[in-house]
């Protein structure tokens, strides 16, 4: 069993709302959100005094303890006041993909037993159509302004007493988002307020930020990372968020410029395009300390490459699943440079780990092994909503969460993420891991991005299948180069076996590849 080398924290029972907005009134005047589009600054007191009449207005409205409010919003200013506005009001809240169909939105919407949404005007449409499929939906409540809708801007004038519900914050659900649905099902994760807020506490001796610092939140708040790195983090301690509400190159670099942006928390994507993109070299991103890359795994050399480009620290990794509220492993701030290159980092405070054996699950490895991450600490998920036996697939008796990630931990303590369980592809009885082969084959200068799934060759053995996106000058890039600069470089059961090009890699908001559309494909 491996343990964290920091001093344990105590659980944070309180309602997350206070967690992260109770030492508003200390910062006062300072920029809390700050619209990186057009600019609109809310300073702490402003998000403080108006989640609190929101929540008196969606009181008022009948938001209650024990109702579910689904948040359907890309980022925006007022993504944060919605969200602690219905966690006051006694709700909790079930965030929704932007883009998510009017089907997708109604099934979670039934799922979720969701009375009320708060959307934006733009995605008006699909909320009313996903309202009417799902049925139950009391109110469409709407972030800026829209006919016969009432506004969140409206709501600021509230004169209704602000609600005072009794929070149990051990039981108690504050948020509920969706797995990413990658591997199976989306099925709704119930994250106590305790569970997050402490998770918040256990990340903060790790990653601090300060009033001053500015970080950049470009990836969704919908999204567990996003919401805990750029959204409750930071907003807990003072530090300026710039809100972006999709990630478009030039309207990023040109953020991190205007707003001498100070951290960036982003996924591999964004690393590929500021090691690689000619358009970064346009910029003075001058102001950046550090970047941390989460949400799937991140090649070494690619973090590397963006690092000397940029004039930084190594980039940093950290780890965790939306099951863990998100965090259970991070490479320190102050440790970068020394951290080893590929690590996701360590345990953060207050959490144990544990590397079974893929072939004997009943036996614990040691330093140096690879097998299935377990984790157990107080960041772990209450359940699945309505899935027991979901539930009880994922957490065993012990309370050790099965991650269904393959990694090993060297004699420093510091955790290496090789693949997932269930994507690691078996050739001919060996194991090869997509994350390596993609790491590869994005050193090729002629790849832009690449995913590799598990296909059955003509024998029905299980073959490396690379998707490849050509760079915009190579279009003569063919699938034997591919397959030949590969198999130089690897074991020969590790070689492609298979290469199609593709416009664009699927991907989650997280940034994860999705594999399940690229099997549909072949």
């Amino acid at each position: 069993m491996f343990r964290s080398e920091y001093a344990d924290v105590q659980p944070v029972d309180l309602p997350i709302h206070e967690a992260v907005l109770g030492r508003a009134a200390e910062f006062g005047a300072a920029p809390a959100l700050i619209d990186g589009t057009d600019g609109t600054t809310l300073t702490y007191e402003q998000v403080d005094r108006f989640h609190r009449r929101v929540a008196a207005a969606l009181a008022e409205a009948g938001v209650a303890k024990g109702d579910v409010l689904a948040l359907h919003s890309p980022n925006t200013v007022a993504f944060p006041l919605a969200f602690y506005a219905a966690t006051r009001a006694g709700a909790s809240v079930t965030t929704v993909h932007p883009l998510a169909t009017a089907e997708e939105f109604a099934k979670q919407l039934g799922d979720a037993r969701a009375r009320w949404i708060v959307t934006v005007s733009p995605l008006l449409d699909t909320a009313r159509r996903a309202a009417a499929l799902a049925g139950g939906v009391q109110e469409i409540f709407v972030c800026d302004s829209a006919p016969g809708h009432r506004s969140l801007i409206d709501m600021l004038a509230s004169t209704a007493p602000e609600p005072r519900v009794a929070v149990d914050p051990a039981e108690d659900v504050a948020a509920l988002p969706y797995s990413s649905g990658t591997t199976g099902i989306p099925k709704g994760v119930m994250l106590t307020h305790r569970q997050i807020a402490t998770n918040l506490a256990q990340l903060h001796p790790l990653m601090p930020a300060a009033p001053g610092d500015r970080v950049l939140a470009v990836l969704p708040f919908f999204h567990i990372y996003g919401l805990t790195a750029l959204m409750n983090a930071p907003l807990r301690q003072g530090a300026t968020v710039v809100v972006l509400p999709r990630f478009d190159l030039e309207q990023f670099l040109a953020a991190i410029q205007n707003h001498r942006i100070t951290g960036l928390y982003v996924a591999p994507p964004i690393i590929l395009a500021l090691a690689k993109h000619p358009l970064v070299a346009e910029y003075d991103l001058s102001s950046l300390k550090y970047i941390v890359s989460a949400a799937a795994p991140l090649d070494a050399k690619l973090a590397a490459a963006c690092s000397e480009r940029l004039g930084l620290p190594p980039v940093g990794q950290a780890y965790g699943m939306t099951e863990l509220s998100p965090g259970t492993h991070v490479v320190p701030l102050d440790a970068m440079r020394e951290a080893p290159p590929g690590t996701v980092g360590k345990l953060i405070a207050g959490t144990e780990m544990r590397i079974v054996s893929l072939d004997d699950p009943g036996k614990d490895l040691g330093p140096g092994e690879s097998g299935e991450i377990l984790i157990r600490g107080p960041q772990v998920m209450k359940g699945y909503l309505g899935r027991p036996e979901a539930t009880a697939a994922m957490i065993d008796g012990d309370g050790w969460l099965h991650t269904g990630d393959v990694g090993h931990v060297d004699e420093g303590g510091w955790l290496f993420v090789v693949d997932r369980v269930k994507e690691l592809i078996k050739y001919k009885g060996f194991q090869v891991a997509p994350a390596e082969l993609e790491a590869l084959l994005l050193t090729h200068p002629a790849i832009g991005d690449a995913a590799v799934i598990g296909a059955h060759d003509q024998d029905g053995n299980e073959v490396p299948h690379a998707y490849v996106v050509r760079q915009p000058h190579a279009a003569g890039l063919s699938e034997n180069e591919i397959m030949l600069y590969v198999a130089e470089r690897v074991a020969p059961y590790k070689r492609i076996r298979r290469v199609t090009f593709i416009d664009g890699v699927p991907r989650a908001a997280s940034g994860k590849i999705l594999r399940r559309e690229l099997r549909d494909r072949s």
